[in-house]
Parts: C-alpha cells; structure tokens; sequence
C-alpha cells in the first residue's frame, strides 16, 4: 500500500505572556510551545502591522552601512533554497550586499507571482541595526542569547536542528513552522554533513511535493510532525536538537530570533566530536566497533559519579567533572595528537 501522509498535529500554544514573563519553564523546555503575542507590543510590530513599506522604514531607522549576507535564488526554485540537481553545490547565489539594497528589491517585487528567492539570514542584530533591540526588548533572564534577524520574501528554509534552543519571535509577515523530535532523523533523509546551503545539516525532502516513493520513511516522520502559524507578534520556543522546517507565507517577512546553549561557554560543539568519530570509528570492523560503542556508552552517555569512583579524585584528570582549564588542556593534546 502507498505510504499515507499525515496532517502534523498543532503545537502547544501559550497566550497572554509579555517579554518579562519567559522563565525557565519555558525557555528550558524540552517540548515546543507557540507563544501567541508575546511581542505584539514591539515598535516593529507595529510598524509590520502598518504596512510592509512602515516595517522596511522602521528597519532603516536602525542600519548604519554594514553589509549582510544575502541569498539570492531565481524565481523557478519557488523560493526553496537547496541543493543542485547533483548535490555537489546550491540553487542560489550569496552575495555581500547592503541591507537598504534588499529591503529596496523586496519592495519593488511585492505583488509579482514569481519573484526571485531574497533571503537574509542569521545576520546578528547588534552588528547590522544597533539598537533595534533598546527599543524591542525581551527578558531572557540573564541567558547570554545571540539575537539574530531573517528578512525575506516567500522563501523555504528545509528542515534542519540547531544546537542552542531558539527563541523565534516573527516581527513582520506570516511563517507556518513544522517541528519534528530528534528522534525523527532517520525518518527526515539528512542530506551531507559537511556541504550545506546555510551550515546545518538539511532534509532532502520537498515538504510542498514530498517524494513518498523516494523518501516513504517521511509518512512515519509526518506521523510525529507538529506544526504552527506565526503572525506578527507571535514567538516560537523550538528547543535544542529539534527538527524544523520553516516556510516564510508573504512578500515581506521578518523573524528575529534568540539562540543560546544551556552548557557553558568552553563546551566544544558535539558535532566535531561526530566528525571524528565518523573519521576513526564507523569504518572500524563491527567487533570493535561495538567495543567502541560499549566505550562511548561507559564514559558518555551513561556515564555518572560511580564511572570514575574507584579512581582517586587528584587522578581523574579527564574523567573528573569539566571545567574550562580541563577542557583547554584536551583540546591541546587532541590537536598535538591530530597534526603529528
């Protein structure tokens, strides 16, 4: 029987919440919430709300000459940008350009059926418009969150995880969000790890015109979807490590969001732990590496206070908790033992 495609099922959705009232329950969640109108008071909103011309003005209020990061794609990709037909490069070009010059094409193309793809993305917002967050604040109470800005037209962003949890809060236009749980991964068809449009790894799957024949495992990932509709002053929890594809619905779009990490500062990115283990681990004939996996799983994964207990604590050097010296001091004879 052909593969049935489920509906995703509606995020949980929290309302009548400002910018103060975000804590831990919240921001150190591990399940998605919609925050409806959690930034409806915003000047930005506000002037979305107006018109998209009020939203672009208010932007410029803000922007000193720095220039951003632009994709650009021609109008047949439908705003989804991806990979090429062989999956060794991409359907768009980036460019360095001035933020004014992309807020001016966005303008001049609102009402055209098929526009060209305009996508800028991850920009940080103390760089590109200081202080646009003096006047759009939000508390995060103390988390050292790097706030970013996304500006586009009607674009597609293929589903991907991040590391930090994310605060996305949608300033001008309309986003429809599909979550998946990290479970999910082998149901997603991840594309390469080390060539990606924007640095995370992406689903191989056209969301819009899903290929079930290709990618049938998709239904089951459908089978777990949760998915939202942000307007203008609505905000997205996503946590850590989750799955989510993001569809940008009109001619002028806005989110800014809020990254950050609940591990300190000094803690490396697991990804290049991965890397290297893909490098010196998975091609290893299967009785060792089940020897490995039985290692990664003792002092990793399941690792606890009895892993190093019948080691005197002044002796446990590695195996002791981290801290920022311990981890210099690995990260020192990791890259004396690479580069030999």
């Amino acid at each position: 029987m052909p593969a049935v495609l489920l509906a995703a099922k509606p995020i949980r959705e929290l309302s009548g919440l400002t910018p103060r009232d975000l804590g831990p329950g919240i921001l150190e969640s591990t399940e998605p919430v919609v925050l409806r109108g959690l930034v409806a008071g915003w000047p930005m909103v506000a002037a979305a709300r107006a018109s998209s011309s009020a939203a672009g003005a208010y932007l410029r209020r803000f922007y000193r000459g720095a220039s951003v990061n632009a994709m650009l794609g021609a109008p047949e990709i439908g705003g989804r940008f991806f990979y090429n037909e062989a999956l060794d490069g991409f359907n768009f070009a980036l460019v360095a350009v001035a933020l004014d010059k992309v807020l001016a094409e966005l303008e001049r193309y609102q009402g055209v059926d098929q526009p060209p793809a305009i996508y800028v993305g991850s920009t940080t917002i103390d760089t590109c418009l200081p202080g646009f967050h003096d006047e759009n604040p939000i508390d995060l109470g103390g988390r050292d969150a790097l706030g970013s800005i996304w500006i586009g037209n009607r674009t597609r962003i293929a589903a991907h995880y991040d590391l930090p949890d994310n605060l996305a809060c949608v300033a001008a236009g309309r986003r429809r969000f599909t979550l998946f749980p990290p479970e999910q991964l082998e149901n997603l068809y991840i594309g390469p790890l080390d060539l990606t449009p924007a640095g995370q790894s992406i689903s191989l799957v056209d969301f819009l015109q899903p290929d079930l024949e290709r990618f049938p495992r998709f239904a089951t990932a459908m089978a777990h979807a949760l998915s939202a509709e942000l307007g203008p002053g609505d905000a997205l929890f996503i946590p850590s490590m989750w799955w989510h594809h993001i569809q940008a619905l009109e001619d002028f779009n806005v989110l800014v969001n809020y990254w950050w990490r609940q591990s300190p500062p000094y803690m490396d990115t697991p990804m290049n732990a991965m890397m290297h283990a893909l490098m010196s681990v998975r091609d290893l004939p299967p009785a060792q590496r089940t020897a490995w996996a039985n290692l990664f799983r003792h002092y990793v994964f399941e690792a606890g206070e009895e892993t190093a207990a019948h080691i005197p604590p002044a002796a446990r050097r590695s195996l002791a908790p981290m801290d920022a010296d311990t981890v210099r001091t690995i990260r020192a004879h990791l890259l004396k033992r690479m580069n030999r």
